[in-house]
């Protein structure tokens, strides 16, 4: 079996803040190895059910082997950009938890083949589902201001004009092909005095990636789909990992908190309009999770229950 290692941040708070009811369906937006999914079998009971999405090749491949016969789990391979569509599919109309674990998995990072990280040489790929254009298209065919726009936009990038100057400079020697390669190009384009803090190359790597997969730009209409398929009581809880991320949330989910919007004068409410959610306080991680996964020290919990 293929080993797909990730490990699950905000893995008890995101089950508690989930509030799984035996028999309930639940829903696993990005399953990865199966970490929260299995958590969540475990409260729904025999006759639950659990519908697992993930647009990873490798994970489903995993997901298969670990559950194996359990009748309760659907397999769908897919983006959960596509939530409402996967549940008309399957003839669902509603269900009782959601949940989706944002950004990169411990395995892509950590498998040096799929080109996600500048710590190993490896085909700059960044592809979550294997598909489509790749990092190495982005870099060696988009003009010097698209590639600005990004790694600015996405990478929260100060020196996103040297980067993406330079890249357009070294790629008329050549296709830029490898990972090391682009840490290079963006390391010789960073001042000296800015490389103490932390590596060179993460933020704009972080930017190709949210571009390849197109992480942001389905972010809001997914997040709102996801609360539209819940039904009365149930509950969505969304796992982000930078600030982009997070504010898409935040106000999405503080549209669904939103009640009467007549004018503060009005004698009475004329609009009708009642909240459709409540949202609970976000939760990050603890000082023991940090020490465990310092990787979970920018991730950030957010829940919210339809009325």
């Amino acid at each position: 079996m293929m080993e797909f290692n990730h490990k699950p941040v905000l893995f008890d708070e995101t089950i508690d803040a989930l509030n799984i009811r035996p028999n309930s369906i639940v829903v696993d937006c990005t399953t990865g190895g199966g970490g929260h999914s299995a958590a969540a079998l475990e409260k729904l009971g025999s006759s639950g059910r659990l519908i697992a999405i993930d647009r990873d090749p490798d994970a489903i491949a995993v997901l298969k082997e670990r559950f194996a016969g359990d009748e309760r789990v659907t397999l769908v391979h897919d983006t959960f950009f596509n939530i409402e569509l996967i549940l008309h599919r399957l003839g669902v109309e509603k269900v009782d938890s959601i949940m989706a674990d944002l950004g990169v998995s411990s395995y892509q990072l950590d498998t040096p083949e799929r080109g996600f990280s500048f710590h190993n040489d490896a085909l700059l790929d960044m592809r979550m589902s294997k598909e489509g254009r790749s990092a190495a298209d982005l870099v060696n065919e988009l003009s010097a201001d698209e590639l600005k726009r990004i790694i600015y936009t996405y990478g929260e990038e100060k020196f996103a004009p040297r980067i993406s100057a330079a890249i357009v400079r070294e790629r008329e020697n050549g296709r830029i092909e490898t990972t090391l390669q682009l840490a290079e190009i963006i390391k010789s384009a960073y001042p000296a005095a800015a490389r103490r803090d932390g590596h060179p190359a993460r933020k704009t790597f972080q930017a190709l990636r949210i571009e390849v997969n197109g992480e942001l730009s389905n972010l809001d209409s997914s997040v709102r789909a996801m609360f539209n398929s819940l039904s009365s009581g149930g509950r969505l809880a969304i796992i982000s990992f930078h600030s982009l991320e997070d504010k898409i949330i935040k106000n999405a989910f503080s549209d669904f908190t939103v009640g009467c919007t007549c004018p503060p004068d009005f004698p009475v409410c004329v609009c009708g309009k009642k909240p459709q959610g409540k949202t609970f306080k976000p939760k990050t991680a603890t000082k023991e999770e940090l020490e465990i996964n310092p990787r979970s020290r920018s991730a950030k919990l957010r829940t919210i229950e339809k009325l």
